[in-house]
């Protein structure tokens, strides 16, 4: 007997609205009736004009005094704004949207440029990788000219699309440590919005920082090994494109015991002439 295809990508506890109003037709108790929503008990805004996470609600403004509210030690996050022009945004999601979107998990839709990978399993198949795309290579060459970018050489791209109809969010996480090295970098496009940080060890503290319209944003650092990083719902408030870069960690470069699998992954990567995994042009 045929099966109807799924309308989204979620699995096991991730939910978007899609499957939510599902479930809510066949069992009539909502997702928020079974499981008691997180509370946040204090919220930090960063300023990434003074590097700075206060409570002060009028942290968005800059400069600041030092009245403003209490600080939290917060490092690792680097934001350039303007990092693509309006008619370069525009230029990119016209191309991006040649390639269909394939489905993922939490009401987003992804395109994938990179290895396969079982992180469980710790194995990186490296044949259906055909390398970055062509559209990517000027931002390569422009992140190469930023001081803390220099020696940044991406092996993955991965374009996500959040859009409000479907409820996208992605829930805290670490990017994998096995396979990805420190420096994750992503250009936000077509909104603005807010990533989260949370901290195991400080329960009920969020510390959100901007996502502003076609920036770069590098987290590296204590944001990157110690926070981890979530967008919630209810701050996209458009469609937004996230295109996310990662390099290798040091067991994949240098005197790594994957440097030879690195270095290929490295090769075909900066070849240029890559198409999404799993997808082919429209």
């Amino acid at each position: 007997m045929d099966h109807p295809e799924k309308a989204c990508g979620c699995k096991g506890i991730r939910t978007c609205l899609l499957c939510e109003e599902i479930a809510d037709d066949q069992t009539s108790v909502s997702k928020s009736d079974q499981q008691p929503e997180k509370t946040t008990s204090q919220v930090y805004c960063y300023c990434h004009h003074c590097n700075v996470a206060h409570v002060d609600p009028g942290c968005r403004s800059h400069p600041h005094t030092a009245a403003d509210g209490e600080k939290l030690d917060f490092s690792g996050i680097l934001i350039l704004e303007d990092f693509v022009s309006e008619s370069e945004e525009k230029q990119l999601c016209d191309i991006i949207y040649r390639t269909p979107f394939m489905k993922s998990q939490s009401g987003r839709r992804k395109q994938d440029y990179g290895p396969k990978v079982n992180f469980k399993k710790q194995k990186v198949k490296t044949d259906v990788f055909t390398g970055l795309p062509d559209f990517s290579q000027f931002l390569y060459e422009r992140m190469k000219a930023v001081p803390h970018l220099e020696d940044f050489i991406p092996v993955e791209l991965c374009n996500l699309e959040y859009v409000p109809e479907r409820g996208s969010a992605i829930d805290p996480h670490f990017d994998d440590f096995w396979l990805w090295g420190e420096r994750l970098v992503t250009l936000n496009l077509v909104s603005d919005t807010t990533l989260c940080f949370t901290k195991d060890d400080l329960p009920g503290v969020e510390v959100h920082v901007p996502l502003l319209q076609r920036s770069l944003i590098v987290v590296s650092g204590p944001a990157r090994v110690e926070w981890k990083h979530a967008i919630h719902r209810q701050d996209i408030k458009q469609k937004r494109i996230a295109m996310t870069f990662r390099e290798l960690s040091d067991e994949f470069r240098g005197q790594g015991k994957l440097v030879s699998v690195g270095q290929k992954l490295v090769d075909v990567a900066l070849n240029f002439t890559g198409s999404a995994v799993g997808s082919a042009p429209a």
